[in-house]
């Protein structure tokens, strides 16, 4: 039976480091796989992380299009570790999104059974547009081509 990934976390052999301010030492950013490392790297965090909501369908397009517009401030001034975190922020905006959707309350594991998965369940409406709006930002944000070079180029350089 596979547990959350949360449980025995060993964080000081994570990529992302709180004390870290990413826009001042970007030479230390790893891109890494998902969005890993989203809810810790300063000062975007801070930045974007105020503007990613997804109770509602509506709530999602206003939020995804804000991150999106940052996404691309981001690349306009050559800041990849930004959009790279802005992209992170949409790609999460989707999976919670789904969480809650496939959820109830969007909890995953039983805690008080030894992390048991939960039943899941589907119908939830709201959460699954509100996910089908942060995956277009997501997808598009991807596409992008100045981003994909810029991507590339990091993870052959740096990680």
């Amino acid at each position: 039976m596979s547990q959350p990934s949360y449980l025995n976390f060993d964080t000081k052999s994570y990529a992302w480091k709180p004390d870290i301010d990413y826009r001042k030492h970007p030479e230390v950013y790893r891109v890494g796989k998902g969005e890993q490392g989203v809810l810790i790297c300063e000062p975007y965090k801070s930045e974007i992380g105020p503007n990613w909501r997804f109770r509602t369908t509506e709530i999602a397009e206003e939020s995804s299009s804000k991150i999106f517009e940052m996404f691309g401030r981001y690349l306009e001034t050559n800041e990849f570790v930004g959009a790279d975190m802005a992209r992170k922020y949409l790609q999460m905006g989707y999976t919670r999104a789904r969480r809650y959707a496939n959820y109830k309350g969007g909890k995953k594991y039983d805690a008080a059974h030894d992390y048991q998965l939960l039943e899941r369940r589907t119908g939830e409406q709201e959460k699954a547009a509100a996910a089908a709006v942060f995956y277009q930002r997501w997808k598009a944000a991807e596409a992008n081509d100045l981003y994909a070079a810029l991507k590339k180029q990091w993870k052959q350089e740096k990680g």
